[in-house]
């Protein structure tokens, strides 16, 4: 893995040929292996405000050359094994992972594992060992005998609506899960989702979407990060983009504060200006 950007004084130092003065080209880092440790320090998230720390909501999603979040209804495929490193040191990270029921039920979700490199971290965060799944479903229509519900560390979560069946609320408690109340009629409204997971302590929000879910939290303005990985493919076909559903009013400005390469992989990180 090589760090593209930011380019620092260190970056061009250990680039052979790539100090001072000598011609070579400065930012590309020696391709190596990265540790867990420096990609976590590379996805930290920001320090909290004194008091009582705003939520932060980073997204982490994968994207073919030619757009497509998905191929045959999955991102795997599309898929590296760097890109999977990346994808569980956000989750070490993170105190909540929160998902849509359909990509909960493509992607086969299952709970979130303590792990023992990021524990000392976590503890010292004052997080749980593993992050809770949050699971956005507005008819509670969910498998509970997965282990997801059955297994998990930390209970999982679901926001719904305050409308939501009394009997898929009271399947979903049966099975150990949290249910949680974000929104008004059968609909979660994605503010209040993310203002009921900070009411319950949890201000390191992580979505792994799916793209419907994503949209959602870009049209309601409370996105504050993309992890984005371009994976160098093309698959054609009418796949989803990262993020569907009605287009914002004016395009929201994001800036890239990361971006490393791997295998023809790029994985930027970009944060709201």
């Amino acid at each position: 893995m090589r760090r593209l950007f930011p380019v620092t004084d260190e970056t061009a130092a250990q680039t052979p040929g790539g100090g001072p003065g000598s011609g070579g080209a400065p930012g590309a880092l020696v391709d190596r292996e990265w540790s867990l440790a420096e990609l976590a320090a590379v996805y930290a998230y920001p320090r909290p405000e004194p008091g009582a720390p705003r939520p932060w909501l980073r997204a982490n999603m994968v994207s073919t050359l030619d757009g497509a979040a998905q191929h045959e209804g999955r991102s795997q495929p599309i898929s590296s094994a760097a890109d999977m490193r990346i994808f569980g040191t956000l989750r070490a990270l993170a105190d909540v992972v929160v998902a849509g029921a359909e990509t909960v039920r493509q992607e086969g979700y299952r709970p979130a594992r303590a792990r023992e490199e990021f524990a000392d971290v976590r503890k010292a965060a004052g997080q749980q060992p593993a992050p809770a799944i949050a699971v956005i479903s507005a008819s509670l229509d969910l498998d509970y005998s997965l282990p997801l519900f059955t297994s998990a560390l930390v209970p999982t979560l679901i926001l719904t609506g305050a409308g939501a069946a009394p009997d898929r609320v009271a399947a979903a408690e049966r099975a150990g899960a949290r249910v949680v109340i974000a929104g008004d009629g059968t609909g979660v409204d994605p503010a209040r989702a993310v203002r009921a997971l900070a009411d319950l302590g949890h201000t390191r929000l992580l979505t792994e979407g799916g793209p419907r879910l994503l949209g959602q939290f870009v049209a309601a303005g409370v996105l504050d990060e993309l992890c984005l990985t371009v994976s160098p493919m093309l698959t054609a076909g009418d796949a989803q983009r990262i993020a569907g559903g009605p287009p914002v009013a004016v395009p929201r400005r994001f800036e890239l504060v990361s971006l490393l390469e791997e295998d023809g992989f790029l994985f930027s990180r970009y944060r709201r200006s």
